[in-house]
């Protein structure tokens, strides 16, 4: 128990998840089966490709053990590009049914919370036999795209394959050496080859970017909160995830390769799921948001003039970009999963710019991955679909669901955990920024940590974007309130 009687956020976080409908534990079963599981022999053989030759790597956080993806790039004639995207063959060691499987149908996803990850896989698996592990060889499903020099995608085909990850790499150190800021990553010193690599990614990745722009992907910056532990384990403090350049590199990359592998199953006559973002049905309230900063948008929804109005606000206000994305983001509404029928288009990702949409390259964190590798596998083999478009209407609903009810867990969990490092600083100011400002409430912003907290005094003039001094006042952990009042 905590001082204040909350239980510890571990404790919280798996009564928080019960309550969403998400189970915190893996059976004992579950666990059983996957210490049972053995590493298959990698081979190159029919049907399995051997591509170990090559330059593969990953990018990932620092602290990541489950490693869902690697590329290698290969720069043609004429400046096109071929791109390949390797997906840890997670089908191959989790089968259609059993605790496991189970276990991952229900939950849906993995689950990041301020207590520890939950994650949708047992270790022994997601960060062991199905993960992309530096120098280990491992089956792998490879999209292996030509991107051209406008960025659009000419050819793309997929295969199964056995490749090696040469080196692990981590966004902070990578984004930063591509924008000359830091030093080169300790890897690229012992494999030939991975500085041009990581560079021909990066103009490979802004190609494709572009590329999506044009067609009205949305360009708006997100400010998420990371927890960070100390080597006990413990929460020591709540800082900003903000998008840097490895980030939206991997992001553009796996774009690409989930729009690949959709029209891969589209040819394949199979059934699929797909993810997709509908056009705001509260397009006023954007259109209202553009106004207040003297912009007219048309009057039906359109991706390519919302992304002029955010770049111009960019420019015009880097501080406050932030802010406004989360505002758009919110009206934007969150993106959903749906079955499409076999040999069908799929609907559109408004916020993506991409028609066919298909969630595959993160199979040991994501449900919907894990099936899709399984249409894809089996397309490959020349079977038949193992899922009817009924089974995957059914599985899409309740994705979405889960994925909602992690989501919800994930902030519940959050605010228990800010007010609990909080809650020994009773009576100090900070910096803070107003976040919102509404019937209900004005709300704002500190950053060291990184928590949003109620203004309860001191709010009558504070408006949306405004910078204050504000003292803490109180806390409770158990409602995940943190109140402030203006100094």
């Amino acid at each position: 128990m905590t001082p204040n009687g909350l239980p510890d956020l571990r404790t919280f976080a798996d009564a928080t998840m019960r309550e969403r409908g998400l189970e915190p534990a893996f059976a004992p079963q579950a666990l059983q089966e996957a210490e049972a599981a053995r590493h298959v022999a990698v081979a190159a053989g029919t049907g399995v490709e051997d591509l170990r030759a090559l330059t593969w790597f990953s990018i990932d956080n620092d602290d990541t053990r489950d490693l869902d993806q690697l590329s290698v790039a290969q720069a043609l004639p004429g400046g096109a590009t071929r791109l390949l995207v390797a997906v840890a063959d997670v089908a191959g060691s989790v089968g259609a049914s059993g605790a496991v499987e189970a276990h991952a149908a229900g939950n849906t996803t993995s689950v990041y919370t301020a207590a520890g990850v939950f994650p949708m896989l047992p270790e022994r698996l997601s960060t062991d036999l199905t993960s992309l592990n530096e120098g280990e060889e491992r089956f792998a499903v490879v999209i292996d795209l030509q991107v051209e020099t406008d960025g659009s995608v000419s050819s793309a085909r997929l295969a199964r394959a056995v490749v090696i990850n040469r080196a692990k790499l981590a966004y902070g150190g990578v984004s930063r050496w591509l924008d000359g800021e830091g030093p080169a990553p300790a890897p690229l010193a012992g494999v030939p080859g991975l500085d041009e690599q990581l560079r021909l990614h990066d103009e490979v990745a802004q190609r494709l970017r572009r590329r999506r722009q044009e067609r009205g992907a949305l360009n708006l910056k997100s400010l998420s909160a990371r927890p960070l532990f100390d080597d006990a384990g413990r929460l020591v403090d709540i800082q900003p995830d903000e998008k840097n350049r490895a980030k939206d590199l991997i992001a553009d990359l796996m774009i690409a390769a989930n729009a690949a592998t959709a029209h891969f199953l589209v040819q394949s006559g199979f059934p699929s799921l797909r993810r997709f973002l509908q056009a705001p049905r509260r397009w006023d309230r954007i259109e209202a948001l553009a106004a207040s900063h003297g912009v007219s948008l048309p009057a039906e929804p359109d991706a390519v003039a919302l992304d002029r109005f955010l770049c111009a606000r960019r420019q015009a206000d880097p501080e406050g970009f932030a802010d406004l994305s989360l505002k758009v983001l919110k009206m934007l509404g969150s993106g959903e999963y749906s079955a499409t029928p076999a040999g069908a288009a799929g609907p559109a990702h408004f916020g993506l710019a991409v028609n066919d949409y298909a969630h595959s390259t993160a199979p040991n964190r994501r449900y919907p991955d894990l099936v899709t590798q399984r249409l894809v596998k089996a397309a490959l083999r020349g079977e038949a679909p193992p899922y009817s478009f009924g089974q995957l209407s059914a599985i899409a609903r309740h994705c979405t669901l889960q994925e909602d009810n992690a989501t919800r867990v994930e902030r519940t969990v959050l605010k228990a955990a800010a007010a609990l490092l909080l809650q020994g600083r009773i009576g100090e100011t900070f910096e803070a920024l107003v976040t919102g400002a509404s019937p209900k409430g004005v709300f704002v912003r500190i950053t060291r940590p990184l928590v949003e907290g109620r203004l309860v005094r001191g709010f009558e003039d504070a408006d949306v974007g405004d910078a204050l001094k504000v003292r803490l006042v109180s806390v409770d952990p158990r409602q995940g309130f943190i109140d402030f009042e203006r100094t």
